[in-house]
């Protein structure tokens, strides 16, 4: 039976990706105004809101009606469904999932799975149930194997400012401004669902420096599953930095033009900002 992927646009998929893909959309607020994102708010529109306006964007979850609604589609062609959602600790979405999933009627299977993770971490366990899709796996079989994948990902990314993390509430006002006066680039993971600070660099070179060195920390990368690279803002200049830094990590493994990247979306850019590069990998088993 043909199998359906939905995942919620904290992975930072697209519809369109892939045939078997439904990307659903959470929120994006400024203000009274209310947008859905990749739908009516485009990434770069939102950097331009996000660095031009006076209020800070919140972002709002998938509902549970978003979920069956695209759940009853796949059973009415007569797909079995698997749901990919970011981390249950950074969102409601992956409850509305559940609550979606239980409802749904008995014509063909759903099955929920919980990345606990979030953009470029949540995009390349997406990518590999896609993979699966791909090769005739079923959809218990592909909600299993990426279940079983979910602790191999490994996410590290470098900020360029605090000034978000600062605005959001993340960080106090005074940590935000000695790390901006001190040109602190602090270096940041997923660890089991929720976000982690790795360590702290002074001067984007010594920042990239460490992200290198994480990735090497983690063991080697996997490259026989999917790999992806992330930028948050308009200009993808700062990760080209990174990658020619990393030369290394990537030599005999993949070209440098070959890497996926993606432009961070809403989800995760209305807290890091812009200038934000991340990497995504699963480690070698």
């Amino acid at each position: 039976m043909t199998v359906r992927i939905i995942t919620d646009s904290g992975s930072d998929c697209l519809q369109g990706d892939h045939p078997q893909l439904d990307v659903l959309p959470l929120s994006v607020g400024f203000g009274t105004t209310i947008y859905q994102a990749d739908v009516d708010l485009s990434r770069e529109r939102f950097y331009e809101l996000l660095v031009e306006g006076d209020e800070f964007p919140t972002t709002g979850q998938v509902n549970p009606y978003a979920f069956s609604r695209a759940i009853a589609r796949a059973q009415e062609a007569g797909e079995d469904v698997v749901v990919i959602t970011l981390s249950s600790k950074l969102s409601g979405t992956h409850q509305s999932a559940c609550t979606a999933a239980a409802e749904a009627g008995g014509a063909t299977e759903v099955h929920v799975v919980d990345t606990k993770s979030v953009t470029v971490g949540e995009h390349i366990l997406v990518d590999y149930a896609l993979r699966l899709v791909d090769g005739g796996r079923t959809a218990a079989e592909v909600a299993a194997a990426v279940e079983a994948a979910v602790d191999r990902v490994c996410v590290v990314g470098l900020l360029d400012t605090l000034e978000y993390l600062k605005r959001g509430g993340r960080i106090s006002a005074a940590a935000g401004t000695v790390g901006e006066l001190l040109s602190i680039k602090p270096a940041i993971t997923i660890d089991d669902g929720e976000v982690a600070v790795l360590g702290k660099a002074r001067g984007s070179k010594n920042g990239r420096n460490l992200l290198r060195q994480q990735v090497e920390n983690a063991g080697g990368i996997d490259f026989s599953m999917p790999v992806m690279l992330g930028y948050s803002g308009l200009s993808d200049k700062l990760l080209r930095k990174y990658v020619e830094d990393s030369r290394s990590v990537w030599e005999g493994n993949i070209a440098e033009d070959d890497i996926p990247t993606l432009m961070v979306g809403a989800t995760i850019g209305t807290h890091v900002g812009p200038g934000a590069v991340a990497v995504a990998f699963f480690k070698l088993p």
